[in-house]
C-alpha cells in the first residue's frame, strides 16, 4: 500500500501533460509553411529558366557616306623620283580604276570622319599616298605617314583624335570577305619616332581582297565600311607583282631580329611592296541625293 501511496502522491505532483492538440497543430503550421515556401520558390524560379534571353542588337552598318579612289601606276616613278607628292603629275600614268567605298558614319563616326577629311580636304590628303603592302589573296594597305616627298601620307595638323582606336565597341565587326575597308592598328608599321610625334594620327587603311576572310584580323582593326563598287579594280591591285624574299634571307632575317639588329626591320621594309609604283591618284566624296543602298554587314 506504501508504494502506491507515494506512486498516487508522486503522479498528483507532476505538472499536466500538455494537450496533445498543441504541438500537433503547431507542427501542421510549420508544415504548410514550408510547403508554401516550397512552392512559391519553385513557382518563382521555373518562369525565369523559361524566359528567352533578348536578341542581341546588330551593328548599325547603315552607309552614311561615299568616297571614291583612283588608282593608278606611274611607271617611270623610280626615274625622276623628284615627283614625290606630285605622283598626279606623272607624265606616263596608267589609270588601274575606281573604287567607290561606303562608309559606317552611325557606327564608328569619329574613324568616318577622319577618313573622309583624308580623302577631301583642301586637295584631299590620300592624294599622291603610294599603296606600300600588298598581300594577295589577304588585302592592301595605303597610308603610311611620313615624309610626303616619298609618296607617304602627312595626316592635317587639326585631324581630331581617333579616341575610337581603344573603344571595344569599334571592333565589333570582322573581315568576312573581300571588299571590307578598315583602320590598320595592328597592321600599322609607322616608325616609332612618327608615332611619337603629338602630331600623329591613325589614318593608315586596309582593304581585303578576298576571295576568302581574314579573321586574324577581327578584334585588332577598325571596319568602318566596304567596297561598293570596283571589286574588279581591287582584284587588279591583289595580281600586281610584290617584293618577296627568299627562305634563306627570311631566315637570315629572324635571326637578326633574334639577336637585335634594328636593320632587321629595315630589311623587312621592302617585303610585300608592289614592284609597280601603285598610288592613288585621286579621291574624293561621292554626294547622292537618294541613297538607295541597304544596310550590308562585311
Amino acid at each position: 500500500m506504501g508504494c502506491s501511496t507515494a506512486t498516487t502522491t508522486t503522479s498528483a505532483a507532476l505538472p499536466p501533460h500538455p494537450p496533445p492538440s498543441a504541438p500537433i497543430s503547431k507542427l501542421h503550421l510549420h508544415r504548410r509553411s514550408l510547403l508554401f515556401l516550397s512552392s512559391t520558390t519553385t513557382a518563382l524560379s521555373f518562369p525565369s529558366l523559361s524566359i528567352a534571353s533578348p536578341p542581341q542588337k546588330q551593328p548599325d552598318t547603315t552607309i552614311t557616306d561615299r568616297v571614291f579612289m583612283d588608282f593608278s601606276i606611274c611607271p617611270s616613278y623610280f626615274q625622276t623620283r623628284t615627283l614625290g607628292s606630285d605622283l598626279a603629275l606623272c607624265p606616263d600614268t596608267e589609270p588601274v580604276g575606281r573604287i567607290v567605298l561606303g562608309l559606317y558614319g552611325n557606327l564608328v563616326p569619329i574613324t568616318v570622319s577622319n577618313f573622309k577629311s583624308m580623302c577631301t580636304g583642301v586637295s584631299g590628303y590620300y592624294k599622291g599616298t603610294l599603296i606600300q603592302k600588298i598581300f594577295p589573296g589577304r588585302f592592301f594597305m595605303a597610308g603610311h605617314q611620313g615624309r610626303r616627298d616619298k609618296g607617304e601620307v602627312k595626316p592635317p595638323v587639326g585631324l581630331v583624335r581617333n579616341t575610337e582606336s581603344i573603344d571595344p565597341k569599334a571592333f565589333q565587326l570582322g573581315h568576312s570577305k573581300g571588299g571590307v575597308l578598315s583602320l590598320c592598328l595592328s597592321e600599322n608599321d609607322d616608325d616609332d619616332d612618327i608615332k611619337l610625334d603629338p602630331n600623329y594620327h591613325n589614318v593608315e587603311f586596309m582593304i581585303t581582297t578576298g576571295p576568302g576572310p581574314c579573321p586574324d584580323l577581327d578584334g585588332r582593326n577598325i571596319v568602318f565600311g566596304s567596297v561598293l563598287e570596283g571589286m574588279d579594280v581591287v582584284a587588279s591591285i591583289a595580281s600586281i607583282p610584290t617584293y618577296k624574299p627568299g627562305e634563306r634571307i627570311r631566315q637570315y632575317n629572324d635571326l637578326a631580329e633574334f639577336l637585335g639588329d634594328g636593320r632587321a626591320k629595315n630589311a623587312r621594309a621592302i617585303w610585300d611592296r608592289p614592284q609597280k609604283t601603285l598610288y592613288i591618284s585621286n579621291c574624293g566624296e561621292l554626294k547622292v541625293t537618294k541613297p538607295t543602298l541597304s544596310p550590308s554587314l562585311p
